[in-house]
Protein backbone atom coordinates (compact mmCIF):
# COMPACT_ATOMS: atom_id res chain seq x y z
CA UNK A 1 0.00 0.00 0.00
CA UNK A 2 1.94 2.66 -1.38
CA UNK A 3 -1.02 5.77 -1.60
CA UNK A 4 -4.04 6.04 -0.06
CA UNK A 5 -7.04 7.96 -1.06
CA UNK A 6 -9.18 10.01 1.97
CA UNK A 7 -13.04 9.96 1.31
CA UNK A 8 -13.54 12.65 4.05
CA UNK A 9 -13.02 15.89 5.06
CA UNK A 10 -11.66 18.33 7.61
CA UNK A 11 -10.49 16.45 11.12
CA UNK A 12 -10.79 12.68 10.40
CA UNK A 13 -9.18 13.56 6.79
CA UNK A 14 -6.01 15.17 8.45
CA UNK A 15 -6.02 12.55 11.54
CA UNK A 16 -5.43 9.57 8.52
CA UNK A 17 -2.88 11.90 7.11
CA UNK A 18 -0.89 12.01 10.40
CA UNK A 19 -0.16 8.30 10.58
CA UNK A 20 -0.02 7.90 7.14
CA UNK A 21 2.87 10.14 7.02
CA UNK A 22 4.04 8.16 9.78
CA UNK A 23 3.74 4.87 7.87
CA UNK A 24 5.64 6.15 4.68
CA UNK A 25 2.61 6.29 2.87
CA UNK A 26 1.58 9.06 0.41
CA UNK A 27 -1.81 10.46 0.68
CA UNK A 28 -4.71 12.06 -1.54
CA UNK A 29 -7.06 14.88 -0.44
CA UNK A 30 -10.21 15.48 -1.76
CA UNK A 31 -12.15 18.49 -1.63
CA UNK A 32 -15.47 20.05 -1.88
CA UNK A 33 -16.01 24.26 -3.41
CA UNK A 34 -16.33 24.64 0.34
CA UNK A 35 -13.53 23.03 1.04
CA UNK A 36 -11.48 24.54 -1.54
CA UNK A 37 -9.11 25.89 0.68
CA UNK A 38 -9.17 23.45 4.22
CA UNK A 39 -6.46 22.76 6.03
CA UNK A 40 -7.12 18.67 5.12
CA UNK A 41 -6.21 19.35 1.50
CA UNK A 42 -3.67 21.61 1.86
CA UNK A 43 -2.16 18.42 4.28
CA UNK A 44 -1.95 15.63 1.55
CA UNK A 45 0.57 15.22 -0.73
CA UNK A 46 -1.96 15.70 -3.37
CA UNK A 47 -5.71 16.95 -3.90
CA UNK A 48 -8.37 16.53 -5.95
CA UNK A 49 -11.14 18.57 -6.75
CA UNK A 50 -14.36 16.69 -6.13
CA UNK A 51 -17.37 19.15 -7.12
CA UNK A 52 -19.96 21.50 -5.38
CA UNK A 53 -20.26 21.97 -2.05
CA UNK A 54 -23.30 20.06 -1.19
CA UNK A 55 -22.16 16.39 0.11
CA UNK A 56 -24.63 14.47 -2.77
CA UNK A 57 -22.19 16.40 -5.28
CA UNK A 58 -19.09 15.56 -3.67
CA UNK A 59 -18.25 13.73 -0.52
CA UNK A 60 -20.51 11.14 -1.46
CA UNK A 61 -20.72 10.70 -5.07
CA UNK A 62 -19.11 7.41 -5.10
CA UNK A 63 -18.29 7.36 -8.96
CA UNK A 64 -16.30 10.54 -8.74
CA UNK A 65 -14.56 9.79 -5.94
CA UNK A 66 -13.40 6.41 -7.22
CA UNK A 67 -12.38 8.14 -10.43
CA UNK A 68 -9.99 10.49 -8.92
CA UNK A 69 -8.46 7.37 -6.60
CA UNK A 70 -7.97 5.56 -9.99
CA UNK A 71 -6.67 8.87 -12.06
CA UNK A 72 -4.22 9.25 -8.95
CA UNK A 73 -2.90 5.86 -9.27
CA UNK A 74 -4.21 4.72 -5.32
CA UNK A 75 -3.63 1.27 -4.00
CA UNK A 76 -6.76 2.07 -1.31
CA UNK A 77 -9.70 4.54 0.43
CA UNK A 78 -10.12 5.36 3.79
CA UNK A 79 -13.75 6.75 4.34
CA UNK A 80 -13.04 8.41 7.52
CA UNK A 81 -16.51 8.39 9.46
CA UNK A 82 -19.30 10.06 7.79
CA UNK A 83 -20.36 9.97 4.88
CA UNK A 84 -19.99 6.79 2.54
CA UNK A 85 -17.81 5.15 5.58
CA UNK A 86 -20.77 3.08 6.15
CA UNK A 87 -21.63 2.44 3.10
CA UNK A 88 -21.80 -1.30 1.36
CA UNK A 89 -21.95 -0.47 -2.54
CA UNK A 90 -18.91 2.11 -1.94
CA UNK A 91 -17.17 -0.48 -0.16
CA UNK A 92 -18.10 -3.30 -3.02
CA UNK A 93 -17.33 -0.54 -5.87
CA UNK A 94 -13.60 0.07 -4.19
CA UNK A 95 -12.86 -3.91 -4.09
CA UNK A 96 -14.21 -3.70 -7.81
CA UNK A 97 -12.11 -1.44 -9.11
CA UNK A 98 -8.89 -2.81 -7.54
CA UNK A 99 -8.33 -0.98 -4.69
CA UNK A 100 -8.28 -2.16 -1.00
CA UNK A 101 -11.36 -0.82 1.29
CA UNK A 102 -9.76 -0.03 4.47
CA UNK A 103 -12.81 -0.88 6.67
CA UNK A 104 -14.57 -4.08 7.14
CA UNK A 105 -15.91 -6.48 4.17
CA UNK A 106 -19.45 -5.23 2.17
CA UNK A 107 -20.54 -8.23 3.81
CA UNK A 108 -20.22 -7.05 7.52
CA UNK A 109 -21.19 -3.18 6.90
CA UNK A 110 -24.62 -4.66 5.18
CA UNK A 111 -25.52 -6.84 8.33
CA UNK A 112 -24.48 -4.46 10.99
CA UNK A 113 -26.01 -1.74 8.71
CA UNK A 114 -29.47 -2.72 9.55
CA UNK A 115 -30.16 -3.10 13.48
CA UNK A 116 -32.14 -5.88 12.75
CA UNK A 117 -30.25 -8.05 10.28
CA UNK A 118 -27.35 -7.35 13.35
CA UNK A 119 -30.23 -8.48 15.68
CA UNK A 120 -30.51 -11.66 14.29
CA UNK A 121 -26.63 -11.80 13.28
CA UNK A 122 -25.85 -12.16 17.46
CA UNK A 123 -29.14 -13.96 18.51
CA UNK A 124 -26.81 -17.33 18.88
CA UNK A 125 -24.24 -15.99 20.56
CA UNK A 126 -26.30 -15.32 23.64
CA UNK A 127 -25.95 -11.69 24.15
CA UNK A 128 -28.20 -9.67 25.97
CA UNK A 129 -30.78 -8.04 23.83
CA UNK A 130 -33.39 -5.22 24.16
CA UNK A 131 -37.05 -6.61 24.73
CA UNK A 132 -38.59 -5.59 21.46
CA UNK A 133 -39.36 -6.73 17.84
CA UNK A 134 -36.37 -8.65 15.74
CA UNK A 135 -38.80 -8.22 12.01
CA UNK A 136 -39.71 -4.71 10.83
CA UNK A 137 -42.65 -3.74 11.67
CA UNK A 138 -45.09 -1.18 9.50
CA UNK A 139 -48.85 -2.15 10.18
CA UNK A 140 -50.11 0.25 12.75
CA UNK A 141 -52.46 -1.90 14.80
CA UNK A 142 -49.91 -4.82 15.13
CA UNK A 143 -47.62 -2.36 16.17
CA UNK A 144 -49.52 -1.31 19.01
CA UNK A 145 -50.36 -5.11 20.23
CA UNK A 146 -46.66 -5.37 20.20
CA UNK A 147 -46.05 -2.31 22.65
CA UNK A 148 -48.86 -3.10 25.07
CA UNK A 149 -47.30 -7.08 25.32
CA UNK A 150 -43.28 -4.74 25.86
CA UNK A 151 -44.92 -2.11 28.04
CA UNK A 152 -44.51 1.77 28.01
CA UNK A 153 -42.05 3.68 27.78
CA UNK A 154 -41.04 2.37 24.44
CA UNK A 155 -38.76 3.17 21.82
CA UNK A 156 -39.66 2.92 18.16
CA UNK A 157 -36.37 3.32 15.82
CA UNK A 158 -35.45 3.28 12.11
CA UNK A 159 -33.85 -0.43 10.84
CA UNK A 160 -31.75 1.85 9.10
CA UNK A 161 -31.20 4.34 11.39
CA UNK A 162 -28.47 6.24 12.74
CA UNK A 163 -27.77 10.00 14.31
CA UNK A 164 -30.85 9.40 16.49
CA UNK A 165 -32.59 10.03 13.53
CA UNK A 166 -35.97 8.04 13.05
CA UNK A 167 -36.33 7.25 16.42
CA UNK A 168 -39.08 8.60 19.05
CA UNK A 169 -39.43 7.85 22.63
CA UNK A 170 -43.53 6.99 23.44
CA UNK A 171 -44.74 7.32 26.83
CA UNK A 172 -48.25 5.43 26.63
CA UNK A 173 -50.36 4.54 23.88
CA UNK A 174 -52.36 8.02 23.48
CA UNK A 175 -49.25 9.03 21.78
CA UNK A 176 -48.12 5.49 19.33
CA UNK A 177 -50.06 6.83 16.17
CA UNK A 178 -48.22 9.99 16.37
CA UNK A 179 -44.89 8.89 17.19
CA UNK A 180 -44.76 6.35 15.20
CA UNK A 181 -45.83 8.37 11.40
CA UNK A 182 -42.90 10.45 12.69
CA UNK A 183 -40.68 7.84 13.24
CA UNK A 184 -41.36 6.27 9.65
CA UNK A 185 -41.44 9.60 7.67
CA UNK A 186 -37.84 10.39 9.53
CA UNK A 187 -36.17 7.82 8.92
CA UNK A 188 -37.93 7.61 5.13
CA UNK A 189 -36.42 10.99 4.86
CA UNK A 190 -33.19 10.60 6.39
CA UNK A 191 -32.44 7.07 4.86
CA UNK A 192 -35.06 6.48 2.23
CA UNK A 193 -36.24 3.35 4.43
CA UNK A 194 -39.06 3.61 6.52
CA UNK A 195 -38.64 0.23 8.33
CA UNK A 196 -38.93 0.69 12.09
CA UNK A 197 -38.61 -1.51 15.28
CA UNK A 198 -40.12 -1.52 18.06
CA UNK A 199 -38.39 -1.60 21.52
CA UNK A 200 -38.70 -1.63 25.39
CA UNK A 201 -37.28 1.97 26.23
CA UNK A 202 -34.76 1.94 29.55
CA UNK A 203 -35.28 4.81 30.90
CA UNK A 204 -31.99 5.44 32.71
CA UNK A 205 -29.45 4.14 30.62
CA UNK A 206 -25.84 4.97 30.38
CA UNK A 207 -24.23 4.79 26.61
CA UNK A 208 -21.44 2.08 26.93
CA UNK A 209 -19.22 1.31 23.50
CA UNK A 210 -16.88 -1.24 22.92
CA UNK A 211 -14.10 -0.56 20.58
CA UNK A 212 -12.24 -3.49 19.17
CA UNK A 213 -10.04 -4.72 16.23
CA UNK A 214 -10.28 -7.95 14.47
CA UNK A 215 -8.04 -9.01 11.23
CA UNK A 216 -8.38 -10.81 8.48
CA UNK A 217 -6.70 -14.32 10.04
CA UNK A 218 -9.66 -15.03 13.11
CA UNK A 219 -8.16 -12.92 15.40
CA UNK A 220 -10.37 -10.37 17.61
CA UNK A 221 -9.76 -8.07 20.78
CA UNK A 222 -11.28 -5.87 22.46
CA UNK A 223 -9.32 -2.65 23.93
CA UNK A 224 -11.59 -1.37 26.60
CA UNK A 225 -14.64 0.60 26.61
CA UNK A 226 -15.86 4.50 26.29
CA UNK A 227 -18.14 6.05 28.12
CA UNK A 228 -20.90 7.67 25.93
CA UNK A 229 -23.69 9.09 27.72
CA UNK A 230 -23.90 13.13 27.73
CA UNK A 231 -25.99 13.82 24.58
CA UNK A 232 -28.04 16.23 22.83
CA UNK A 233 -30.38 15.04 20.03
CA UNK A 234 -29.43 11.60 20.67
CA UNK A 235 -25.80 12.23 19.45
CA UNK A 236 -22.83 12.66 21.67
CA UNK A 237 -21.00 15.36 22.65
CA UNK A 238 -18.54 14.23 25.44
CA UNK A 239 -16.93 11.00 25.61
CA UNK A 240 -14.70 9.05 28.43
CA UNK A 241 -12.37 5.89 28.59
CA UNK A 242 -12.67 4.36 30.84
CA UNK A 243 -16.26 4.04 31.97
CA UNK A 244 -16.72 5.10 36.12
CA UNK A 245 -19.26 2.19 36.50
CA UNK A 246 -17.84 -0.83 35.05
CA UNK A 247 -16.09 -3.12 37.43
CA UNK A 248 -13.11 -5.22 35.78
CA UNK A 249 -15.45 -8.02 35.67
CA UNK A 250 -18.28 -6.48 33.61
CA UNK A 251 -15.83 -4.72 31.34
CA UNK A 252 -14.34 -7.99 30.82
CA UNK A 253 -18.06 -9.90 30.30
CA UNK A 254 -19.06 -6.76 27.52
CA UNK A 255 -15.67 -6.79 26.16
CA UNK A 256 -15.92 -11.10 25.73
CA UNK A 257 -19.64 -10.14 24.28
CA UNK A 258 -17.97 -7.18 21.67
CA UNK A 259 -16.11 -9.75 20.15
CA UNK A 260 -18.53 -12.13 19.98
CA UNK A 261 -20.69 -9.93 17.77
CA UNK A 262 -17.52 -9.03 15.54
CA UNK A 263 -17.67 -12.49 14.95
CA UNK A 264 -21.33 -13.30 14.00
CA UNK A 265 -20.81 -11.23 11.03
CA UNK A 266 -17.10 -11.84 10.42
CA UNK A 267 -15.56 -8.59 10.95
CA UNK A 268 -11.83 -7.18 10.26
CA UNK A 269 -10.83 -3.63 10.90
CA UNK A 270 -11.60 -1.34 13.96
CA UNK A 271 -15.38 -1.20 14.34
CA UNK A 272 -16.98 -0.63 17.74
CA UNK A 273 -20.25 -2.59 19.85
CA UNK A 274 -22.25 -0.27 21.69
CA UNK A 275 -24.82 -1.31 24.42
CA UNK A 276 -27.10 0.41 26.87
CA UNK A 277 -26.43 -0.35 30.46
CA UNK A 278 -29.52 0.32 33.03
CA UNK A 279 -29.91 1.14 36.61
CA UNK A 280 -28.90 -2.14 38.13
CA UNK A 281 -25.64 -2.39 35.87
CA UNK A 282 -27.27 -5.07 33.30
CA UNK A 283 -26.49 -4.45 29.71
CA UNK A 284 -27.82 -4.91 26.43
CA UNK A 285 -26.53 -4.61 22.94
CA UNK A 286 -27.68 -1.67 20.99
CA UNK A 287 -25.89 -1.81 17.66
CA UNK A 288 -22.37 -1.92 15.73
CA UNK A 289 -20.35 0.86 14.11
CA UNK A 290 -18.39 -0.47 11.20
CA UNK A 291 -16.20 2.40 11.03
CA UNK A 292 -13.73 4.32 13.31
CA UNK A 293 -15.72 6.61 15.68
CA UNK A 294 -15.50 10.04 16.02
CA UNK A 295 -14.29 9.55 19.97
CA UNK A 296 -11.42 7.02 19.10
CA UNK A 297 -8.56 9.56 20.85
CA UNK A 298 -9.48 8.48 24.49
CA UNK A 299 -9.32 5.08 23.73
CA UNK A 300 -6.09 5.77 21.67
CA UNK A 301 -4.72 8.05 25.33
CA UNK A 302 -5.72 5.35 27.56
CA UNK A 303 -4.11 2.31 25.57
CA UNK A 304 -1.28 3.80 23.77
CA UNK A 305 -3.19 2.50 20.06
CA UNK A 306 -2.87 4.34 17.30
CA UNK A 307 -6.30 2.71 15.85
CA UNK A 308 -5.73 4.03 12.33
CA UNK A 309 -2.44 2.38 11.95
CA UNK A 310 -4.14 -0.66 12.43
CA UNK A 311 -6.98 -0.12 10.07
CA UNK A 312 -4.49 0.31 7.84
CA UNK A 313 -2.21 -3.11 8.79
CA UNK A 314 -4.85 -4.90 8.80
CA UNK A 315 -6.15 -4.16 5.50
CA UNK A 316 -3.12 -4.89 4.33
CA UNK A 317 -3.80 -8.28 5.55
CA UNK A 318 -1.05 -8.00 8.45
CA UNK A 319 -2.37 -10.16 11.34
CA UNK A 320 -2.87 -8.24 14.77
CA UNK A 321 0.58 -7.58 16.67
CA UNK A 322 -1.72 -6.85 19.85
CA UNK A 323 -2.56 -10.00 22.42
CA UNK A 324 -5.78 -9.45 24.62
CA UNK A 325 -3.47 -9.67 27.64
CA UNK A 326 -1.22 -7.00 26.01
CA UNK A 327 -3.79 -4.41 26.98
CA UNK A 328 -4.15 -2.50 29.91
CA UNK A 329 -6.29 0.67 30.62
CA UNK A 330 -3.55 3.40 31.83
CA UNK A 331 -4.92 6.74 33.08
CA UNK A 332 -8.04 8.29 32.07
CA UNK A 333 -8.88 10.10 28.96
CA UNK A 334 -12.26 12.72 28.22
CA UNK A 335 -13.40 14.21 25.07
CA UNK A 336 -15.53 17.44 24.09
CA UNK A 337 -16.55 17.46 20.69
CA UNK A 338 -16.20 21.32 19.98
CA UNK A 339 -19.58 21.82 18.12
CA UNK A 340 -19.86 25.32 16.01
CA UNK A 341 -23.59 25.39 18.00
CA UNK A 342 -25.27 27.12 20.59
CA UNK A 343 -26.03 25.56 23.87
CA UNK A 344 -28.24 28.32 24.76
CA UNK A 345 -30.26 27.94 21.88
CA UNK A 346 -30.86 24.00 22.32
CA UNK A 347 -27.87 23.62 20.12
CA UNK A 348 -28.53 25.07 16.72
CA UNK A 349 -26.09 25.16 14.38
CA UNK A 350 -24.25 28.52 13.77
CA UNK A 351 -21.88 29.41 10.54
CA UNK A 352 -19.70 31.76 9.98
CA UNK A 353 -16.32 33.48 10.32
CA UNK A 354 -13.35 32.04 12.63
CA UNK A 355 -12.10 35.62 13.17
CA UNK A 356 -10.55 33.93 16.29
CA UNK A 357 -9.10 30.73 16.68
CA UNK A 358 -6.14 29.72 19.35
CA UNK A 359 -6.17 26.16 20.53
CA UNK A 360 -4.65 25.02 23.64
CA UNK A 361 -1.78 22.78 24.49
CA UNK A 362 0.27 21.07 27.19
CA UNK A 363 0.63 17.81 28.68
CA UNK A 364 -2.22 15.59 28.29
CA UNK A 365 -4.04 17.63 25.60
CA UNK A 366 -4.68 16.67 22.31
CA UNK A 367 -6.63 18.61 19.83
CA UNK A 368 -7.84 17.15 16.63
CA UNK A 369 -9.20 19.92 14.19
CA UNK A 370 -9.46 20.73 10.84
CA UNK A 371 -9.79 24.55 11.05
CA UNK A 372 -7.43 27.66 11.28
CA UNK A 373 -8.21 31.36 12.52
CA UNK A 374 -9.98 32.74 9.57
CA UNK A 375 -11.80 29.55 7.82
CA UNK A 376 -15.75 29.69 7.34
CA UNK A 377 -18.07 26.87 9.19
CA UNK A 378 -19.85 26.09 5.87
CA UNK A 379 -23.47 25.50 6.62
CA UNK A 380 -23.34 21.81 4.12
CA UNK A 381 -21.86 19.62 6.53
CA UNK A 382 -21.55 18.70 10.52
CA UNK A 383 -20.97 21.89 12.47
CA UNK A 384 -17.81 20.10 14.43
CA UNK A 385 -15.12 22.21 14.33
CA UNK A 386 -12.41 20.21 16.57
CA UNK A 387 -12.23 17.26 19.08
CA UNK A 388 -10.99 18.41 22.32
CA UNK A 389 -9.35 15.49 24.42
CA UNK A 390 -7.78 15.51 28.02
CA UNK A 391 -5.53 12.99 29.72
CA UNK A 392 -4.41 12.30 32.97
CA UNK A 393 -3.55 9.58 35.41
CA UNK A 394 -7.37 9.48 37.03
CA UNK A 395 -10.42 10.65 36.21
CA UNK A 396 -9.94 13.43 38.60
CA UNK A 397 -6.98 15.30 37.03
CA UNK A 398 -8.36 14.33 33.65
CA UNK A 399 -11.49 16.64 34.08
CA UNK A 400 -8.98 19.12 36.24
CA UNK A 401 -6.94 19.50 32.46
CA UNK A 402 -10.00 19.56 30.24
CA UNK A 403 -11.24 22.41 32.25
CA UNK A 404 -7.76 23.67 31.56
CA UNK A 405 -7.91 22.92 27.87
CA UNK A 406 -11.24 24.84 27.72
CA UNK A 407 -9.94 27.92 29.40
CA UNK A 408 -7.34 27.70 27.00
CA UNK A 409 -9.56 27.17 23.58
CA UNK A 410 -10.47 30.88 22.14
CA UNK A 411 -12.92 31.34 19.80
CA UNK A 412 -15.23 34.10 18.27
CA UNK A 413 -16.80 34.48 15.23
CA UNK A 414 -19.70 31.80 16.14
CA UNK A 415 -20.84 30.27 19.14
CA UNK A 416 -19.52 26.99 20.29
CA UNK A 417 -19.56 24.03 22.88
CA UNK A 418 -16.65 25.04 24.91
CA UNK A 419 -18.85 26.37 27.76
CA UNK A 420 -21.28 23.63 28.00
CA UNK A 421 -17.88 21.16 28.14
CA UNK A 422 -17.15 23.70 31.20
CA UNK A 423 -20.54 22.94 32.25
CA UNK A 424 -20.24 19.66 32.40
CA UNK A 425 -17.25 19.70 34.44
CA UNK A 426 -17.89 21.53 37.01
CA UNK A 427 -21.22 19.30 37.50
CA UNK A 428 -21.62 17.22 40.41
CA UNK A 429 -23.47 14.32 39.09
CA UNK A 430 -20.78 14.28 36.67
CA UNK A 431 -18.12 14.70 38.86
CA UNK A 432 -19.10 11.82 40.41
CA UNK A 433 -20.11 9.74 37.55
CA UNK A 434 -23.22 9.44 38.33
CA UNK A 435 -25.23 10.47 35.61
CA UNK A 436 -27.03 9.23 32.43
CA UNK A 437 -28.05 9.65 28.78
CA UNK A 438 -31.11 12.16 30.38
CA UNK A 439 -28.08 14.60 31.74
CA UNK A 440 -28.59 17.47 29.44
CA UNK A 441 -32.62 17.06 30.76
CA UNK A 442 -31.66 17.01 33.68
CA UNK A 443 -29.23 19.11 34.66
CA UNK A 444 -28.45 21.85 32.36
CA UNK A 445 -30.35 25.36 31.09
CA UNK A 446 -29.66 27.73 29.01
CA UNK A 447 -28.84 29.94 32.16
CA UNK A 448 -26.43 28.09 33.89
CA UNK A 449 -24.04 29.12 31.09
CA UNK A 450 -24.35 32.80 31.60
CA UNK A 451 -21.21 34.44 32.98
CA UNK A 452 -21.49 36.19 35.98
CA UNK A 453 -18.52 38.48 35.14
CA UNK A 454 -19.32 39.01 31.93
CA UNK A 455 -22.54 39.81 32.69
CA UNK A 456 -21.05 42.55 34.86
CA UNK A 457 -18.82 44.16 32.19
CA UNK A 458 -21.77 44.21 29.66
CA UNK A 459 -24.25 46.12 32.58
CA UNK A 460 -20.94 48.29 33.39
CA UNK A 461 -20.64 48.86 29.57
CA UNK A 462 -24.48 49.56 29.00
CA UNK A 463 -24.36 51.94 32.09
CA UNK A 464 -21.37 54.20 30.44
CA UNK A 465 -23.05 54.20 27.14
CA UNK A 466 -26.07 55.60 28.95
CA UNK A 467 -24.70 58.07 30.82
CA UNK A 468 -22.78 59.31 28.04
CA UNK A 469 -26.03 59.82 25.68
CA UNK A 470 -27.28 61.40 28.68
CA UNK A 471 -24.90 64.54 28.64
CA UNK A 472 -25.41 64.65 24.91
CA UNK A 473 -29.45 65.15 25.42
CA UNK A 474 -28.47 67.63 28.50
CA UNK A 475 -26.22 69.90 25.81
CA UNK A 476 -28.88 69.64 23.05
CA UNK A 477 -31.55 70.40 25.95
CA UNK A 478 -29.38 73.64 26.95
CA UNK A 479 -29.02 74.73 23.41
CA UNK A 480 -33.20 74.43 22.66
CA UNK A 481 -33.77 76.45 25.80
CA UNK A 482 -31.84 79.48 24.47
CA UNK A 483 -33.57 79.27 20.97
CA UNK A 484 -36.60 79.28 22.69
CA UNK A 485 -35.51 81.98 24.79
CA UNK A 486 -34.72 84.42 21.32
CA UNK A 487 -37.97 83.17 20.51
CA UNK A 488 -39.59 84.38 22.79
CA UNK A 489 -37.81 88.06 22.29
Amino acid sequence: MKKILIANRGEIALRVIKTAKKMGIKTIAVYSEADRNSKHSRAADEAAFLGSSPSSESYLNIDKIIACAKERGADAIHPGYGFLSENATFARKVEENGMIFIGPSPYSITIMGSKLEAKAAVKNYNIPMVPGTDQPVTEINKAKEIASSIGYPILIKASAGGGGKGMRIVESEADFESQMSRAVSEAISAFGDGSVFIEKYITSPRHIEIQILADKHGNTIHLFERECSIQRRHQKVIEEAPSSILSPELRNEMGEAAIKVAKSCHYSGAGTVEFLVDESNNYYFLEMNTRLQVEHPVTEFITGIDLVEHQIRVARGEELSILQTDLKIKGHAIELRVYAEDPEKNFLPDIGELKQYEIPSGDGIRVDDGYEQGDEIPIYYDPMIAKLIAYGNDRHSAIANLKFAIDHYHISGVATTLKFGKFVCENKAFIDGQYDTHFINKYFSPEALIDENEEMAAAIAALKHYLEQQKKLKLIHHQNDNWLKRMKK
